[in-house]
């Protein structure tokens, strides 16, 4: 997880094309300038964050559905539930699957649990376009090779 770049997946864990379901996870740093002032003593992740990758990890499963011909972008966040707090060093297991997709947007809903209890959860919809530039396709061919996004995934059997 780097913070700074709002880079907050560091790994896909499992895709499953056939169920529309995405398994991610992704490590807390244990120190990071954010957690500086949010919050001085008691360090917590925050909420924001928390929904940030809950985004990302749901547009790598639209990606990987749409076989990286388009780009999903956050349109709206429902239901959002803060559940627990998430502290520096803590592994977090993002789960994402597909409720609705058509007419240009998607819809999922996501959840983030740590040690196997639930901490967060939404309802995200997204809109998605082709990719608007090569220079955006390029950058998100090398995050889906930083992560180990699954060229078969993307593969039109």
């Amino acid at each position: 997880m780097h913070l700074e770049y709002f880079q907050l997946i560091d790994r896909i864990v499992d895709i499953n094309i056939g169920a529309k379901t995405i398994t991610v996870e992704a490590q807390v740093p244990q120190h990071n300038t954010i957690f500086e002032g949010h919050f001085p003593g008691y360090p917590i992740m925050p909420g924001v964050l928390l929904i940030e990758a809950m985004a990302q990890t749901s547009g790598w499963l639209l990606i990987s559905l749409m076989k990286f011909e388009r780009m999903p972008f956050l349109a709206a966040v429902k239901e959002a539930k803060m559940r627990g707090f998430v502290a520096p060093g803590e592994l977090l297991t993002i789960d994402a699957s597909m409720v609705y997709e058509g007419s240009g947007y998607a819809i999922t809903e996501a959840k983030i649990k740590v040690g196997g209890k639930l901490r967060t959860n939404a309802t995200l919809t997204f809109s998605h376009i082709p990719f608007p530039n090569a220079d955006l396709r390029g950058h998100m061919d090398a995050v889906a090779k930083r992560i180990g996004f699954p060229q078969q995934a993307i593969t039109n059997d």
